[in-house]
């Protein structure tokens, strides 16, 4: 039987495209591993697809000072032994890495006992992990054009990123219902990241009545960004965080406000829903939302809102341009070719080890 690691985590982002890969490669018969840290987020979300998980420690690779950078190499060392010991066990034929900082260890004990390696970037340029599993890795999958001139000739691929089945089978019906929607308007669904984002939560609250003037609104906040002043106001409906309904909402949405994470954008891209995208700034992060959005907005996919240029003004500004021209939007994303992620991947796993 074939065998496979998949490994990745810290934040969805690292974990829902390796889950997205899961049910085609149990319909080629892969026997599926999965290692990430002992207690992230990623060990729940695997257990509870009944795939072997295998903790191991991890410590986080920072471009910046902190204490912790002087203990978390040792972890990262440790780490490298636990997963070199489950290669050996395990005897995959290969590992696929999502990325995250406890992908390290895992991509060098793979390279060190020759097992291949498929490395997959999501963001416009490479992220610190990935930077280092490079020299380790036979592929590397990434999702802009851009990106591929970043990594040596023939090593990377413009594959996207392998997208959930379940969210192509939403019900908007059930999402107008399970919402308590009671007129025709369209719809617009925000969404703000798991952890919620207070610019975007407060720049729709605060334009809210006008909103609902022309719009229903679902509104992910994230957690503990509720606002219960709005529990009652017909048309709006507000949660925390959204699983199983999501493909619903999404399948409902006329027009979604988004962050520009990597795997959110490709989401919509491959749902072909008219966007606005709102990078989180570069002053909060390495600037890898920016140009992900930089890029979907040159091929003609989203309109882009810079954070620190998000006001009432271009909020409405935003909305009107991509509702009123929506169908523009969705025949420039039908012509996008990044359809079938998840086949082109497991096509190069597939080709990866039968080349063995």
């Amino acid at each position: 039987m074939k065998r496979i690691i998949l490994t990745g985590g810290g934040t969805a982002g690292h974990v829902t495209p390796n889950i997205a890969l899961i049910p085609e490669l149990q319909k080629l018969g892969y026997d599926i591993h999965y290692i990430g840290s002992y207690n992230g987020m990623e060990r729940k979300l695997i257990e509870d697809l009944n795939i072997p998980y295998h903790g191991i420690s991890s410590g986080k690779l920072r471009r910046y000072f902190d204490l912790k950078n002087f203990t978390d190499p040792f972890r990262v060392i440790k780490g490298m032994g636990e997963a070199k010991k489950l290669m050996k066990e395990l005897k995959p034929d290969v590992v696929f890495s999502k990325g995250g900082f406890v992908t390290v260890p895992v991509v060098f004990a793979a390279k060190s006992c020759n097992i291949p390696v498929i490395i997959h970037e999501s963001d416009m340029t490479p992220g610190l992990a990935n930077k280092l599993e490079l020299p380790k890795a036979s592929r590397v999958c990434c999702n802009f054009p851009e990106t591929k001139d970043m990594f040596p000739e023939g090593k990377a691929v413009v594959t996207g990123t392998p997208i959930r089945k379940e969210l192509f089978n939403g019900n908007a019906v059930d999402a107008i219902n399970f919402c308590g929607f009671t007129d025709n308007k369209p719809v617009i669904l925000i969404v703000g990241g798991s952890s919620g984002s207070a610019v975007i939560n407060r720049a729709i609250r605060e334009n809210i009545d006008k909103l609902l003037e022309r719009f229903n609104v679902i509104h992910l906040c994230g957690k503990d960004n509720l606002d219960h002043s709005l529990d009652n106001k017909p048309g709006y409906a507000q949660y925390e965080y959204i699983k199983k309904e999501l493909s619903s909402m999404l399948a409902l949405a006329d027009l979604v406000i988004s962050r520009a994470g990597a795997n959110a954008i490709c989401e919509l891209l491959a749902l072909r829903k008219p966007n606005i995208l709102i990078p989180l700034s570069a002053a909060a992060s390495r600037g890898d939302q920016i140009l992900n959005a930089e890029s979907f907005k040159k091929s003609g996919y989203s309109y882009v809102i810079k954070e620190e240029e998000l006001s009432s003004e271009t909020l409405f500004a935003a909305i009107d341009d991509v509702y009123n021209n929506k169908q523009t939007y969705i025949e420039t994303m039908e012509k996008s070719n990044l359809t079938d992620s998840t086949s082109i991947i497991v096509g190069m796993i597939e080709e990866l080890v039968n080349n063995k």
